[in-house]
């Protein structure tokens, strides 16, 4: 008999608390399932930040460690100075690593630690009341825009995955999103290479992903899904913007 599923040992056999549709699940299993496939259960250390992400660690059955609000690419850093050889990601939401964190994430990948994070943009704040995150869509409305997201007095949404690309030493930087079984598979791809290249020692990798938020999207999840591949891909196009396998940096 053919088995089509089977939960990844780097994956807890438990329920998640999180809301239906939301994408924390998804990436939480898709994060287990590369850490068996590269055999690095070991020596992998993951990091989680205060938001939604703060939990990870109920999840992944691997060695983890929580950080202060938008500090964790800090504590990572010294993570894996301290360990080298060990396996080093942090696991970010939108608010924590592009709000409290702009400093910690830029500064990190200014510097090429040969890291790895794993970025969910779902472009509200999700665990706090949906505020308005630094990643909210022009006139979309948070429980603080409750007009909208206005430019004029609150700029445009960052863009981390282009933002990021653009420093020298950031090895690999990519968008991807889970909206359909397609999508989910290249965010699979997208984490199993930034993986590679931090084993590599090629320096600092990021994997931005559009995640639905049902909850503060006020949609139900199959609507939320939809509206991530319609509505979120206008604001932050999916693609690849910095490759070092295409541009050869080593670094």
């Amino acid at each position: 008999m053919s088995i089509s599923y089977r939960r990844p040992g780097a994956l807890i056999d438990k329920v998640t608390h999180y809301c239906p549709g939301c994408g924390h699940g998804i990436a939480h299993r898709l994060i287990a399932e590369v850490i068996d496939e590269l055999d690095i259960r070991g020596r992998t250390i993951g990091m989680a930040p205060v938001g939604c992400a703060v939990v990870a660690y109920d999840y992944l059955d691997i060695d983890m460690c929580e950080a202060p609000h938008g500090r964790t690419p800090a504590v990572a850093t010294g993570v894996k100075r301290a360990l080298p050889e060990s396996v080093v990601f942090s696991y970010q939401g939108d608010g924590d690593l592009a709000a409290i964190g702009t400093a910690e994430i830029i500064h990190a990948a200014n510097r090429g630690e040969n890291i790895t994070v794993i970025f969910i943009n779902n472009a509200v704040y999700g665990m706090t009341g949906g505020q308005m995150a630094p990643t909210t869509p022009e006139k979309v409305k948070t429980t603080t825009s409750p007009y909208g997201r206005c430019t004029e007095t609150e700029g445009y949404p960052l863009k981390v995955a282009e933002l990021l690309a653009g420093l020298d030493r950031v090895a690999y930087s990519v968008r991807v999103m889970m909206a359909s079984p397609g999508d989910v598979r290249a965010v699979r791809e997208a984490l199993l290479k930034a993986f590679r290249c931090q084993m590599e020692r090629r320096g600092f990798s990021i994997v931005e992903i559009l995640s639905p938020c049902p909850t503060y999207w006020k949609l139900d999840p199959v609507e939320a899904f939809r509206h991530c591949a319609k509505e979120m891909t206008k604001v932050f196009p999916l693609g690849v913007y910095r490759d070092w396998e295409e541009t050869g940096a080593n670094q």
